[in-house]
């Protein structure tokens, strides 16, 4: 059986508490990346000086960029929240849904805040696409009930 990886049919799912009162669809992401999620360091290693190695699990944040098309409606969601945070110096956390149905799979953050702000598209040939940041206090996997 051939196997379908696109990422043309995911579905990100994004909201504000107290500044949105329903999640948002992102929609129109650049055409190279749509997201991506940095790799993090669960667990802290370390060896003694007499040869004895330990670890122990870390809780970590989990850092995301997100890329939209210049002219995507859904850059103003991140404006309208980089404002809101700029003019009551606080920050409004996040909740997001990521669906990857070519994978089958889910995912669930929770505690984000808007961490990386592209306040403008770069501007070339074309206006080039905007990245947004968001550092998560959590992220799980799950299986993807079929649409």
């Amino acid at each position: 059986m051939d196997k379908n990886i696109t990422s043309a049919n995911a579905i990100y799912m994004l909201g504000v508490a107290g500044l949105f009162t329903a999640p948002f669809q992102l929609q129109k992401f650049s055409a190279d990346n749509i997201f991506t999620t940095d790799t993090i360091q669960s667990a802290e290693a370390v060896m003694g000086v007499d040869g004895w190695f330990t670890a122990g699990f870390v809780y970590v944040p989990i850092p995301q960029s997100i890329e939209l098309m210049a002219d995507s409606e859904s850059a103003d969601i991140f404006d309208q929240w980089w404002a809101a945070n700029k003019r009551g110096t606080t920050v409004f956390f996040a909740n997001a849904t990521i669906m990857l149905p070519s994978i089958q799979k889910q995912y669930t953050m929770s505690r984000g805040v808007l961490t990386g702000y592209a306040p403008i598209p770069d501007a070339s040939k074309t206006l080039r696409a905007r990245r947004f940041g968001i550092t998560w206090g959590d992220m799980s996997p799950a299986p993807l009930a079929p649409l």
